[in-house]
């Protein structure tokens, strides 16, 4: 992780120019090293601390990135899922949505539209038209929870949802680029390790091509 939550890996903070965020340093270890790059750290609450530090520095030196790009991997929920993704709707799995709703009257996490907009800010898709990606403090390793996930997304991983959030927070556009990395089955984490260093040099090149756009 980086020294302290919110500083860059790599790079330097550009105002108006794309900032990219990955989980794990192991998913970073090919990155171009002038790119603005944060590794938050695993799961939902390191994600949510480091880039929202970060993108406070930004305000603090100038300006926010024109976009937040979150590159990394996810489990796949459905055998057809292979490659690279972009994500159009991100869903919390893991929170009480229907009980809390009964206690406040809404529904605290929804899922969020993180897909491209046209001219006026309209969605190009509707909210579950395209890729879904479910977020939980969860490293799915079982089919009967793939299973069940399945029913509601398409990929499944640990920091989308948190990543979105804060970027909706702070008003900046959000992508989220996943990399099919495993099958969200008991073959998991085994196919993550082997898989590491090919999905990390797949996952720079697809932010080389991203800053150059």
């Amino acid at each position: 992780m980086s020294s302290s939550p919110g500083t860059l890996t790599f790079g330097r903070p550009v105002p108006g120019e794309p900032l990219f965020v990955v989980a794990a340093r192991a998913e970073a270890t090919a990155f171009d090293h002038a790119l603005p790059v944060l590794v938050t750290g695993i799961g939902k609450i390191r994600a949510a601390a480091a880039l929202a530090a970060c993108l406070a520095a930004y305000e603090s030196a100038g300006g926010l990135p024109s976009a937040v790009v979150n590159i990394g991997t996810a489990g796949a929920l459905g055998d057809h899922m292979l490659g690279v993704h972009r994500v159009e709707t991100v869903l919390l799995h893991d929170f009480s949505h229907s009980a809390v709703r009964k206690i406040t009257g809404m529904d605290e996490y929804p899922p969020l539209h993180v897909g491209p907009r046209d001219a006026e800010g309209t969605a190009a898709a509707e909210p579950g038209t395209g890729v879904v990606l479910a977020t939980g403090d969860t490293f799915v390793a079982d089919s009967a929870v793939r299973d069940a996930l399945a029913q509601q997304a398409d990929l499944v991983d640990m920091e989308g949802y948190a990543i979105a959030q804060v970027a909706h927070d702070f008003g900046v556009p959000v992508e989220l680029i996943k990399h099919v990395s495993d099958s969200a089955d008991e073959t998991s984490g085994d196919v993550w390790a082997g898989r590491a260093a090919e999905l990390a040099e797949e996952i720079a090149g697809h932010a080389r091509s991203r800053a150059t756009r």
